[in-house]
């Protein structure tokens, strides 16, 4: 069982910035790759960015350039910085990792999601 636990969400004004933080426990023995994830009202959930074990990340057009991925490799914590947010970014962020267990089985696991809205 892997457990993550996600914070940093909220209510920001159009421009402003949040820092999500997810952080993964459990039966962990490595992590392969981290990662946030959005579902907006009426729409499907989709990328937002991922980073890996070796540090590379990727992220979805819409957010390059003003989101940044970092962690985990310290204290399997994964940070979303979000910079200059608009009201498109208003969703529910996901959490996501895939971990190996103590005993070699890849799992893949969720957040239960925090909440972002931006006004404008």
């Amino acid at each position: 069982q892997v457990q993550l636990v996600e914070s940093g969400g909220g209510l920001v004004q159009a421009g402003g910035s949040l820092r999500l933080s997810c952080a993964a426990s459990g039966s962990i023995s490595s992590i392969n790759a981290m990662g946030w994830y959005r579902q907006a009202p009426g729409k499907p959930r989709e990328l937002v960015a991922t980073i890996t074990r070796s540090g590379s990340t990727n992220y979805a057009d819409s957010v390059k350039g003003r989101f940044t991925i970092s962690g985990y490799n310290a204290n399997n914590t994964v940070y979303l910085q979000m910079n200059s947010l608009t009201p498109d970014d208003t969703a529910v962020y996901y959490c996501n990792a895939e971990t190996r267990s103590f005993l070699r089985s890849l799992i893949n696991s969720w957040g239960q999601g925090t909440q972002v809205t931006v006004s404008s």
